[in-house]
């Protein structure tokens, strides 16, 4: 799992069938100090995230499918929650 920030939002006509009425989202990897890692990517969005939302992010195919509620559903990538707050302890 990867913490992130939604960026945008993905607009498609022509969607997989196990993907029409969900939300695909651009999403940022970010470092735990709240840098960028790495490329944007794309993710199903299965919580109602929002642009600018921190999100915790699924990054294998299995794991996105099922925690997504899509489990024959062709996906590599999954918002499975917002994120409220991060704190690191040393």
């Amino acid at each position: 799992m990867l913490i992130a920030r939604v960026i945008g939002e993905v607009v498609s006509t022509q969607k997989h069938e196990s993907h029409k009425g969900q939300k695909i989202m651009l999403v940022q990897p970010l470092h735990l100090d709240g840098s960028n890692r790495g490329d944007a990517v794309v993710a199903l969005d299965a919580v109602d995230a929002g642009i600018g939302d921190r999100v915790l992010l699924v990054t294998e195919g299995f794991s996105a499918m099922t925690s997504a509620g899509r489990p024959q559903s062709p996906i590599d990538m999954a918002i499975i929650g917002v994120i409220d707050h991060v704190e690191l302890v040393e």
